[in-house]
């Protein structure tokens, strides 16, 4: 994964956590991929918080 690839970043996530294909993820509307990367910046903040 290069710097900066957010979507792929995302992708990886999405798959270890959520058990979804990068596929899945890629293929989402706009909106609900705006929805799940909120998401999922909010459980990484709380990951955070909490170490």
């Amino acid at each position: 994964m290069e710097e900066g690839d957010g979507e792929t970043f995302y992708a990886m996530f999405a798959l270890h956590f959520f058990h979804w294909r990068p596929q899945e993820f890629i293929m989402l509307p706009l909106r609900e991929k705006a929805a799940v990367v909120a998401m999922i910046d909010r459980r990484l903040a709380d990951m955070k918080r909490r170490q």
